[in-house]
């Protein structure tokens, strides 16, 4: 039997779904028929299929659903489609809260222990200085960390507490305490840390050079954290480094990813917001040549559009008087997220989730420190 003209589109709809936002205008059946196509079920073998799965007491698994398309179907509202998810008790198969690739070491940052934690990516491998000398980065990494940081007027010497530097002319003396210092940020050499339409247009420009500095990053001034070389305080930043925005089209490397950045804007406004600092210059370490940006380009990849729209929220984004820990401050910050960007894009609201439920987890498992 040929096909008909409703089955072709149908069948068309299907292929397309994930570029759908509202499902809601389609006829009952319509819906109906694309979304048993959605969990692997014939046009025709509903009935059959239903009485299986009842007989048998089992639950029905999403099958082709994603997490997305199942939260389209249910938002369009249609009393026979909710009716079958709750009938058969449909469950999602649930991607786990800690994913792989780089955002696995989010694991270590919850189990740990230790006051302060120094992560870098395994492409990487100690820099020499200007002299030839190799770089302590772990060294770097806790002098930063351990002397204050001052975010609140910027020292044109830059880090005044490092050997030979001190503040200029001017500098207020109330201030020369400094803020605590939660987050240093360091820097590579050989390959730097950027995009891929960069990397694409300049294939042979590489970062040889070495700049003998630390500075603290002002208060209220957002910036690009890379999770290739950092080290932070754990008793203070506590949950805010999280695998939170994770792109659809996510690859395994690190153009192809957002989410250190992500959590390092979450980091800041936490930081700005509870009188913390980050630092951001030494230590360097060399970055080996990695990945191919051509093909990262040809992929549908959206963290680049996503960015355009996160940055100004991070910027004018200010949270109330109420959280005084950082785990009040990405809860808050997460449901600022859910009710300015979620609109946006289902990917933000997905990445509030995430921040939720990191918190949750961490207070079971990852508060305390050694």
């Amino acid at each position: 039997m040929p096909p008909t003209v409703l089955s072709l589109a149908i069948d068309s709809a299907l292929l397309n779904i994930s570029h759908f936002s509202d499902l809601s205008a389609l006829p009952d059946h319509i819906l109906l028929d694309l979304f048993l196509l959605n969990c692997g079920i014939k046009i025709g073998f509903y009935a059959v299929v239903v009485s299986l799965i009842l007989a048998s007491g089992r639950t029905l698994r999403a099958g082709k659903l994603t997490k997305k398309n199942l939260k389209l179907f249910v938002a369009a509202g249609k009393e026979e489609v909710l009716s079958f998810i709750q009938e058969l008790n449909i469950q999602h198969v649930r991607t786990p809260v800690l994913p792989t690739s780089y955002s696995c070491r989010y694991f270590g940052y919850l189990v740990s222990r230790r006051k302060y934690i120094l992560s870098v990516d395994d492409d990487c491998r100690p820099a020499k200085d200007e002299n030839g000398f190799l770089i302590d980065a772990l060294d770097q990494h806790i002098t930063n960390l351990a002397t204050p940081a001052t975010p609140l007027f910027f020292n044109t010497l830059y880090d005044p507490f490092r050997k030979g530097a001190d503040f200029v002319r001017g500098y207020p003396f109330s201030m020369r305490n400094g803020v605590p210092c939660a987050l240093s940020c360091g820097l590579w050499l050989n390959l730097a840390d950027v995009d891929a339409p960069t990397q694409a247009l300049k294939p042979e420009q590489r970062n040889s050079r070495y700049v003998d500095a630390v500075i603290t990053i002002p208060t209220r001034v957002m910036m690009p954290l890379s999770g290739i070389n950092i080290g932070f305080n754990r008793e203070l930043l506590g949950p805010v480094l999280f695998p939170g925005l994770k792109l659809s089209e996510e690859g395994k490397f690190r153009w192809e990813t957002v989410e250190d950045i992500w959590c390092g804007m979450c980091a800041k406004v936490m930081c700005d917001h509870l009188g913390y600092g980050v630092k951001s210059g030494l230590p360097y370490v060399w970055r080996n040549e990695r990945g191919d940006a051509i093909a990262t380009l040809k992929k549908e990849w959206e963290g680049m559009k996503l960015m355009e729209e996160a940055v100004p929220f991070f910027q004018s984004v200010k949270l109330s008087a109420a959280p005084v820990t950082a785990e009040d401050c990405l809860t808050e910050l997460a449901a600022l997220v859910k009710e300015k960007l979620g609109p946006v894009n289902p990917l933000f609201s997905q990445a509030a989730d995430a921040m939720t439920e990191w918190v949750k987890l961490w207070k079971k498992v990852g508060s305390g420190s050694s």
